[in-house]
């Protein structure tokens, strides 16, 4: 797939130095865009910059999108924005969600207005598969939502309304992307709120049992960050007009439960430590705020947007794996 038409262009990434934002980076300028990348580093990390930092084209801004200035300095003079900057995590959220509210509400408020200020010409920006909340249709399509479980789940939701608003009253172009349990290199495996597959990646790299929160049928639409790349450089490029001020699922389509995950993972690492095939699997309660099941229904942005995953569930997790093995200790 080819995004000729972004070379020579300008695009701010916020959260710039996380897991999704740092990939999207790199994407961007292979593409030859000149990239600024917005980071406070409370999440993201300077290693996942590493190699890119030094390349022509790219520039670092070291600032909060809570300051309004911060926001304003940022924008100035982009052609596009990538927002990805967020308080993650449904349990920090349900823990701390005043920081979570700061962040992902007033912080997204300070993007839309600096970005309209700007004259940005579009704003595409990290929703998320919260906000269907306690939905129990399968699959999970994008005009059919639930209530909300989470403070997180809250957040993400009012940035979809306030993305409308903007685009209603002001004219800003906007498309939201709801993720469904992004994976792949340069994902944190460490600390209280690390996703599920870089935890147990280097749990069981490290021959500790994972803990499975719950019987582990619970399942989800695990997605490799390749295709969320795809994804946002589609609503980057996308001259469909029906497709702006859209939310679309980025997702595979495929349902995977946790315990079918955790053989994967298990059954992927012992090409490398055949060992790892006998460490244990452990159960823990439920985790509050988490929804049951998670599939989507990637139709809509099919057809007004071309997507086509690249990765499926299993493809996605051989290449996540060789990439924490060669940059994690615990296999050779």
């Amino acid at each position: 797939m080819k995004f000729e038409k972004l070379a020579g262009k300008k695009v701010l990434v916020t959260g710039g130095a996380g897991f999704i934002g740092s990939n999207l980076c790199e994407a961007l300028l292979h593409l030859h865009v000149k990239v600024t990348c917005l980071d406070n580093f409370s999440t993201g990390h300077y290693r996942n910059l590493n190699s890119i930092k030094n390349k022509d084209g790219f520039t670092l801004i070291t600032g909060d999108i809570r300051n309004l200035e911060t926001c304003h300095q940022a924008c100035k003079d982009q052609d596009y924005v990538l927002h990805e900057a967020a308080l993650g995590s449904v349990p920090r959220s349900i823990n701390d969600p005043i920081a979570t509210n700061e962040v992902n509400t007033s912080g997204f408020l300070n993007m839309l207005v600096a970005a309209r200020d700007a004259g940005v010409k579009r704003l595409v920006y990290a929703a998320s598969s919260s906000t269907y909340g306690d939905s129990k249709t399968l699959p999970k399509v994008e005009h059919s939502i639930g209530n909300p479980l989470s403070p997180y789940a809250v957040t993400k939701l009012v940035n979809e309304l306030y993305a409308d608003v903007f685009q209603r009253a002001y004219g800003l172009d906007t498309i939201g992307l709801r993720y469904f349990n992004v994976f792949g290199r340069k994902q944190d495996p460490n600390g209280p709120y690390a996703a599920v597959i870089p935890k147990f990646v280097i749990q069981l790299m490290n021959h500790k049992s994972p803990v499975i929160n719950g019987d582990g049928t619970y399942s989800r639409d695990f997605t490799y960050i390749d295709n969320v790349i795809q994804m946002n450089l589609l609503a980057l490029t996308t001259d469909r007009r029906d497709a702006i001020n859209q939310v679309f699922n980025t997702a595979v389509g495929e349902r995977t439960t946790l315990l079918e995950l955790t053989q994967m993972l298990k059954r992927h690492l012992t090409m490398y430590d055949a060992s790892i095939g006998d460490v244990e699997i452990k159960h823990g309660p439920n985790r509050e705020g988490d929804i049951p099941h998670s599939l989507a229904s990637i139709e809509k942005a099919r057809e007004k947007l071309g997507y086509q995953p690249q990765f499926s569930i299993e493809a996605g997790i051989s290449e996540a794996v060789k990439w924490y093995s060669k940059n994690y200790t615990g296999l050779n």
